[in-house]
């Protein structure tokens, strides 16, 4: 069997700036997708999401977003263009390949995936974020409540909820636009554990990101003083939302408490009935299958510095905070994509 020089396991914009970076250098490797099409959790977005940066700051490595690069890119607008990418440079993708296991050897790591089929290589990529691991608290009550509960990852449109009374937990850029498209056609609240923060999109007449990346914010190394870059719940506003909770459409309210049959507790211990509890409260990393060559630490999440694995060979790509701000963004992979293949180029001289 082919011992290929690495393997990336995820074809979303993280595992494609790898599959760049790694052909560019003329890496023997292969980008192994669990679905049946490149460009990761995109495509099982909401219809209606767009993204937080323009397109201007919104490009992997090698190929410009296309279209107005002072406007905001659609869902589907994201979809084309991480296939056009992976078409443009031609990247070595092997689709419907869910890892299964991994284990590591004297000359590499073995991986088997859900199809049966086996993979040799002498070192990993892993690019595969979070979204198939959606994270939903623990709130007292919740199994006998017997309305629909969901989270974001789940929800595509506001139809299913006309004339409802709804409840989206969260106070994240996802959460408020959500919320403000389910209340054109529902009663719907946030509910908030503290209140919602607004940073405007534009100032002086410059889109936010061209601030962070103005003063280096975009890309200060936090990792090299031990640390990951802080995440920010902040909404990316250019007024609209604002406004929209201003008017109370939709308002937001002190997190409730607890669930009840047909409803929901608020703190000043008030019941109220409730149709809809949608969760938008993010994703949490799982990756069982390097917890058996002891990538992971304690709480299941993988042991690294600025995506060098404590593993000898095993790297990452795509996670929050990994060296900087923009680590997991469009705009942020490729930078950390170039910095793990250097990291790896210099694993294999050193190793062949």
């Amino acid at each position: 069997m082919e011992i290929l020089d690495t393997i990336v396991i995820g074809g979303g914009q993280a595992g494609l700036a790898s599959g760049y970076h790694l052909q560019k250098k003329g890496v023997r490797y292969l980008i192994l997708e669990s679905s049946n099409q490149v460009g990761g959790s995109w495509s099982r977005y909401y219809d209606s999401l767009k993204l937080f940066s323009p397109a201007g700051y919104s490009s992997l490595p090698g190929m410009k977003f296309p279209g107005e690069q002072s406007l905001y890119p659609k869902r589907d607008e994201v979809v084309r263009y991480l296939q056009e990418y992976k078409r443009k440079f031609q990247l070595k993708v092997e689709t419907n390949q869910r890892v299964e296991s991994v284990e590591k050897g004297s000359e590499g790591f073995t991986i088997r995936t859900m199809t049966g089929d086996t993979f040799q290589t002498r070192t990993i990529i892993n690019a595969t974020g979070s979204f198939n691991n959606p994270f939903i608290p623990n709130i007292a009550g919740r199994d006998g409540f017997k309305g629909l509960t969901i989270h974001s990852s789940e929800y595509k449109n506001s139809e299913p909820f006309i004339n409802q009374r709804v409840l989206v937990v969260g106070r994240g850029n996802s959460a408020i636009q959500i919320a403000v498209e389910l209340a054109e056609v529902s009663q719907t609240s946030l509910a908030v554990l503290s209140p919602i923060k607004f940073v405007k999109q534009k100032v002086w007449g410059k889109d936010l990101h061209f601030w962070l990346k103005f003063i280096g914010f975009d890309k200060f190394p936090f990792w090299r003083f031990g640390k990951t870059a802080p995440s920010s719940s902040a909404v990316n506003d250019t007024g609209k939302y604002k406004e929209r909770i201003i008017a109370g459409k939709p308002d937001q309210q002190p997190m409730f408490t607890s669930f009840y049959e047909n409803g929901v507790i608020w703190p000043n211990g008030t019941k109220e009935q409730v149709d809809t509890v949608i969760y938008a409260t993010g994703y949490r990393p799982q990756l069982p299958y390097l917890q058996a060559i002891g990538a992971l630490d304690e709480e299941g999440k993988p042991s690294h510095k600025a995506g060098i694995s404590e593993v000898p060979g095993l790297y990452y790509v795509g996670m929050e905070g990994q060296r900087s701000f923009a680590s997991a963004t469009l705009r942020g992979v490729g930078p950390d994509a170039q910095y793990v293949v250097k990291k790896l180029l210099h694993y294999l001289e050193h190793r062949m």
